[in-house]
């Protein structure tokens, strides 16, 4: 059943030059881990494929649930170091067994979705050279994608380059297409979140620029949410909500954050926007990446409570932040958000 469409809203001109800055911001965070990346170190788990110094993944295990998993000291700082016995996973209370453990620097598959409805037409052009002067340099293992969305969501990059790691590719593809029209931010995700299925590294993200709202949808934020929690994706969004900006929901930007151990952020400034990209670039890059394999009647459907703790000798008082839970059945990928 569509969402019920309203008039587009003509935004102010503080919204719109904020909206130019953030997603600058959000181009250079996505890149600032890219080219701080390394090959994958990972400690090798009974039951973990793959060898060490490349990209983890286990095809051959499709029901695997990957947790990104940020752990943090009394000081807010985060905590290098741990090794998978400091680690202990429960879902719904039951133990769970780590069959895949990651930390640091393993290469990651990010997809920038990016707001390019009408009030984006004023800042196109300065978004995109903005990105030039932040994007220097990727990894080659890094896979990296843009979704540009409207009233309508599509691929930013062309139909033969599925990934990229390319600066120069990256920015034509901030570029492509008109910035005009409504917002379809929940078909954006789901064509996010497909698209990232086909991607080779099991660490896999995605940063969405948006106010939140959503007036040209074919999915609603229920069937969106549903897929962000059936899949294996960590989420962060920067929101872009000016006090009197109409049609904006800063509540399902915070949900999908949450729901995915990722994080929202509010700037009420462009000065913050800096600080930011640093955060999310960073956060990427010290997070443990931990999965495990559900038994049999976990996958046949309903949600399952995660939770994570650790216990390592010589830190206390460690605060952890993963996914509180997961969808059994059915997949991320199977979610349509309509024509594009």
């Amino acid at each position: 059943m569509p969402e019920q469409r309203h008039p587009p809203k003509v935004p102010n001109r503080l919204a719109l030059t904020t909206r130019s800055a953030l997603i600058s911001a959000f181009l250079f965070s996505a890149l600032l881990f890219s080219a701080a990346s390394r090959p994958a170190h990972s400690q090798d788990a009974p039951g973990n494929t793959g060898s060490t110094g490349g990209p983890q993944v286990i095809k051959s295990e499709a029901d695997l649930v990957v947790l990104p998993v940020t752990v943090r000291d009394r000081h807010g700082h985060f905590v290098a170091g741990l090794k998978q016995e400091d680690f202990h996973v429960y879902t719904d209370g039951k133990p769970q067994f780590i069959r895949l453990f990651m930390h640091n620097d393993a290469p990651v598959t990010a997809g920038l979705v990016i707001d390019c409805s009408g009030s984006m037409k004023e800042n196109r052009v300065e978004v995109a050279e903005a990105a030039k002067d932040f994007l220097a340099s990727s990894n080659p293992q890094d896979q990296i994608f843009v979704v540009n969305f409207n009233e309508t969501a599509h691929l930013g990059l062309p139909a033969d380059i599925p990934f990229t790691s390319d600066v120069s590719q990256l920015v034509s593809a901030v570029e492509t297409g008109p910035s005009k029209g409504l917002t379809a931010l929940y078909d954006a995700v789901a064509l996010g979140l497909r698209h990232l299925a086909l991607g080779a590294n099991q660490k896999k993200a995605l940063i969405i620029v948006s106010d939140g709202g959503d007036d040209a949808s074919y999915l609603n934020f229920k069937k969106t949410l549903a897929a962000v929690q059936h899949s294996s994706t960590v989420i962060y969004t920067i929101g872009i909500v000016a006090s009197d900006q109409a049609n904006v929901d800063p509540g399902a930007l915070k949900k999908m954050a949450k729901e995915t151990g990722g994080q929202s952020y509010f700037p009420k400034s462009t000065e913050q926007l800096p600080g930011i990209s640093q955060q999310i670039a960073r956060d990427l890059r010290e997070q443990y990446t931990i999965a495990f394999l559900p038994d049999q009647a976990a996958r046949k459907g309903g949600f399952r409570k995660i939770r994570v703790t650790v216990k390592a000798p010589g830190h206390g008082g460690l605060t952890v932040r993963t996914r509180p839970g997961y969808l059994g059945g059915g997949s991320a990928e199977s979610v349509d958000g309509g024509h594009r």
